[in-house]
């Protein structure tokens, strides 16, 4: 965009964009926390879950830093994993500050339930959605993380779309 689209003098916080990313995270974790209920889990945990079965994090400190939560939070959701048996600490042989993590067999029978029911989730929240406006929402939202993860300068709210010159039509 060459202009702002955002207006500090026209902020309206029911239709700015912020407004409905948070609306759609809330609505997409409410109904994961149901789907997962079963499982004795909810949405916040079930990330640490597939982490850790992934093995893309085995320590707490990765996980934090995969999941971009502080140490604190962390610690009391491992606490509330490990008290539901789904994850067990151990201390590493080779350097006995290191705790490591690792999924019980009840983590391990959840994790493999985990993408089903996540796919059931997303494929409702997807309904009505074309396979095209599907890619489309994908694309647009890794282009408006990588503007995050590059120091975006644009913060505001008011949302004024952008007209084409060409054919005064709106792009939105």
């Amino acid at each position: 965009m060459t202009e702002s689209s955002y207006k500090a003098d026209q902020c309206d916080l029911t239709s700015s964009l912020g407004y409905y990313l948070t609306k759609a995270r809330n609505v997409l974790v409410e109904r994961m926390d149901r789907a997962v209920k079963p499982l004795g889990l909810t949405a916040q945990q079930i990330g640490v879950i597939l982490m850790l079965s992934s093995r893309r994090a085995s320590t707490p400190f990765e996980l934090s830093r995969a999941m971009s939560y502080d140490s604190g939070s962390m610690t009391r959701l491992l606490d509330r994993l490990e008290k539901k048996g789904f994850v067990v600490r151990t201390r590493s042989d080779t350097d006995r500050r290191m705790v490591k993590l690792e999924l019980t067999p009840q983590g391990h029978d959840a994790a493999r339930q985990i993408p089903s029911l996540g796919a059931a989730v997303l494929n409702e929240q997807l309904r009505g959605f074309s396979a095209a406006e599907h890619a489309t929402l994908i694309a647009l939202l890794d282009r408006f993380i990588a503007n995050g993860l590059d120091g975006g300068a644009n913060v505001g709210c008011g949302f004024q779309p952008e007209l084409r010159p060409e054919s005064r039509e709106r792009i939105d």
